[in-house]
């Protein structure tokens, strides 16, 4: 970051745990984000989020958030279902955004967004935090420098416990369910892991009788060289865990997904073919990061017009056509490709 850099002004759609506690606290700790405004339909709400988080202004609805003008870029924690209208109506009205996962419940919903981009010419990405982690530049590394030979096979796990009614995840109008909210992580990372994309899946759904959703999922992709498969689930105990399978070795990611910004992160590796298979020949400990403020900072850069990486909108559609297969291959019971 130069000297000359001027943070970028932020404001929040929105007071979801999501946005108060984790985004939020997140891109305060970073200089490149100025956060300074919070929206709610309900002022009062955002009249306490503002004051918690020290915000300068709260705004009572969205529109007047989106016709501040000193606020130059979003973050769109609302309701899945919200999020392409909302994303539309921020950039057309001149700012650029984050929008939190899934982009869309709906594939096809997005090319809209898509269009709206292109007019505005204004920054638009997917809030996927984990990818902003330096640990994936690692396991790339260990990858391309043949440490675990080829690779055959991802195994992912990602689990919480949660039965609250009136969470929206329980939710079917608002795209609720296990693989919106926590599948779609366990599908970006074994995209991002082996840079290819799936071209079937089947899962098993576990269907929760009261609330009309898949609290548990089970799901293979096929990818060309390769087959990732997940387990997530809304009703176990909390974990997370990543293991890459090669011809000469493996790897763990122990945390892949939700980062404590205080945790370090580790990855264990083996290589070899001494029995029993269990035994790590390598320990890789990363130095604890806050994934939200690296992904604010990324997008403030971009926002700036410096150089950083971009995930273009096509990586939301193609995560979300995987989703949809795996629904449909619930209902159908056999293979559906992407």
């Amino acid at each position: 970051m130069s000297d000359a850099f001027r943070p970028v002004v932020w404001g929040v759609l929105g007071v979801a745990r999501i946005a108060t506690e984790r985004v939020i606290p997140g891109m305060q700790a970073s200089p490149l984000c100025d956060v300074r405004a919070i929206a709610s339909r309900d002022a009062a709400r955002a009249a306490a989020a503002a004051h918690e988080l020290g915000l300068a202004r709260a705004h009572g609805s969205y529109e007047a958030l989106l016709a501040d003008p000193e606020i130059e870029a979003v973050y769109i924690p609302l309701p899945n279902h919200m999020h392409v209208e909302w994303s539309i109506r921020a950039l057309e009205a001149g700012k650029h955004v984050l929008c939190e996962k899934p982009l869309a419940v709906e594939a096809r919903e997005i090319a809209a967004l898509v269009a709206a981009r292109e007019r505005t010419g204004l920054v638009c990405e997917e809030a996927f935090m984990v990818r902003d982690h330096p640990q994936w530049a690692r396991v790339h590394a260990l990858i391309d420098d043949g440490v675990i030979g080829e690779v055959t096979g991802l195994q992912g796990t990602y689990c919480y416990f949660g039965d609250d009614p009136a969470d929206i995840r329980h939710q079917p109008e608002y795209g609720g369910g296990s693989l919106y909210d926590i599948g779609c992580y366990c599908t970006a990372v074994s995209r991002l892991v082996l840079r290819d994309e799936p071209r079937r899946a089947l899962a098993l759904l576990a269907m929760d009788p009261a609330f009309g959703v898949e609290r548990t999922a089970s799901a293979i992709l096929q990818f060309p060289r390769a087959q990732a498969s997940f387990f997530c689930s809304m009703r176990s105990a909390r974990y997370q865990m990543l293991q890459v399978m090669g011809t000469a070795g493996w790897l763990r990611v122990e945390v892949p997904y939700a980062h404590p910004p205080t945790l370090a992160a580790r990855i264990v590796v083996g290589r070899g073919h001494e029995a029993p298979g269990t035994e790590p020949t390598e320990r890789i400990t990363f130095e604890p990061v806050d994934q939200y403020r690296l992904q604010g900072e990324r997008i403030s850069r971009l926002v700036r017009g410096e150089t950083a990486r971009q995930w273009p909108l096509d990586d939301a559609v193609r995560n979300t056509r995987a989703i949809e297969a795996m629904h449909r291959s619930w209902r159908s019971g056999t293979w559906e490709t992407i």
